[in-house]
């Protein structure tokens, strides 16, 4: 299966100190991959690192094949590289329209039809194009900052905590819904999640992080072990 993320030996911090300690990790075409691990270990901080919101001290990234170590993150984004950050960040003033147009935008290949096949996957936002995205309940906003991730064509999309303040009804319906993205598209996904139910419903694999480094890898028959994984979590 083609690897579509490579990233190797990854090391970064904040203020000179360390919070990446050798972070290594592939993503191959159609795959999910969540990334689990306690609060304060280090995975806002990988999302960060990898989209390049955070330069790296050490270590390499490789995105379809190209090299984008020390791109900056719009470069990223152009090359491939969608992200979703926890809290969603839509444009609350925007409506839905304007926000999925922002996301065409940010891409190299603009496709004027990605809107529509977008809106195939998350219905509700078809219903409400000219709604304020600020007016949205949680998990519509949720749905829309991924739709406009989605709407650049990228190669990988990186999501961080998407089930954060979503009532469970939503959850399942956005995890089904990333679950058919990548079968459908090939596109490889990167999920810091918490929910252990999610995580196992849709990944095909899972790497715990602890203390700035990934410290185990867990196949989807380990991912039923829930029990092991709060084992994990609980470290």
């Amino acid at each position: 299966m083609t690897v579509l993320l490579q990233a190797s030996g990854l090391q970064c911090g904040y203020g000179g100190g360390t919070v990446l300690d050798g972070v290594a990790l592939d993503v191959r075409r159609g795959e999910i991959v969540a990334i689990v691990g306690r609060n304060g270990v280090g995975k806002t901080t990988l999302m960060r690192a990898l989209i390049g919101l955070l330069p790296l001290a050490q270590g390499s990234i490789v995105l379809d094949g190209q090299e984008i170590s020390h791109q900056p993150a719009h470069a990223r984004a152009r090359l491939g590289m969608g992200y979703v950050p926890q809290g969603r960040e839509v444009f609350p003033a925007l409506t839905v329209r304007e926000n999925l147009l922002v996301g065409l935008r940010g891409s190299t290949q603009r496709d004027a039809s990605m809107p529509d096949v977008v809106m195939d996957y998350f219905p509700v936002l078809r219903a409400r194009l000219q709604q304020k995205a600020g007016t949205m309940s949680g998990g519509e906003q949720q749905q829309l900052a991924i739709a406009r991730a989605l709407v650049g064509k990228p190669t990988v999309l990186l999501l961080d905590e998407p089930s954060e303040g979503i009532q469970p009804s939503i959850v399942d319906l956005i995890a089904d819904t990333l679950a058919r993205i990548a079968a459908d598209t090939g596109i490889g996904v990167l999920l810091v999640e918490q929910d252990l139910g999610m995580v196992e419903h849709i990944a095909g694999r899972c790497c715990v992080m602890d203390k700035g480094r990934i410290v185990e890898w867990l196949d989807q028959t380990q991912l039923s072990d829930a029990e092991r994984i709060r084992q994990h979590l609980a470290l």
